[in-house]
């Protein structure tokens, strides 16, 4: 596959990866309202499904990175390349599932920390690519101990 392909490929899992946790914090009242269990419930599924997507999602990207990316500095493109997608998703989220009742709208404290998460992440992308791009290159000429 082409390179340019799989760095955009990488960047739209990675946009879709924050995309979950950002849709189920933010939806906790719509949730509720729909599913009829009450918000500590939903706060709780939330939160087991928000730390499998943080689990698997890092295990995935690091088999991934490690296997897709190889020794390219050109994957450290992802930790800016997300952000069009993550923007895209969520326009594209809102368009299709608006806010039509008042009581949905979520509360301030989680906007406060949804900016949190969008400061981190780029972080957590660049270490995800750095650990991919060593571990490719333990395998070098001295991975079975002679020198």
């Amino acid at each position: 596959m082409n390179y340019f392909l799989k760095v955009n490929l990488m960047s739209i899992l990675y946009a879709l990866m924050i995309l979950v946790p950002t849709e189920l914090m933010v939806n906790v009242y719509r949730l509720s309202r729909r599913t009829g269990w009450d918000i500590a419930t939903v706060n709780d599924v939330s939160g087991f499904l928000i730390m499998a997507d943080l689990i698997l999602g890092t295990v995935l990207f690091y088999l991934i990175t490690k296997n897709w990316m190889g020794k390219r500095k050109e994957s450290y493109w992802t930790s800016i390349l997300w952000f069009p997608y993550f923007i895209l998703f969520v326009y594209v989220t809102a368009t299709f599932f608006p806010t039509t009742y008042r009581g949905d709208t979520p509360n301030p404290a989680s906007g406060i920390v949804l900016i949190g998460m969008l400061i981190v992440y780029p972080f957590y992308i660049l270490v995800m690519n750095f650990l991919g791009l060593i571990s490719d290159e333990e395998g070098g000429e001295y991975s079975h101990g002679d020198k």
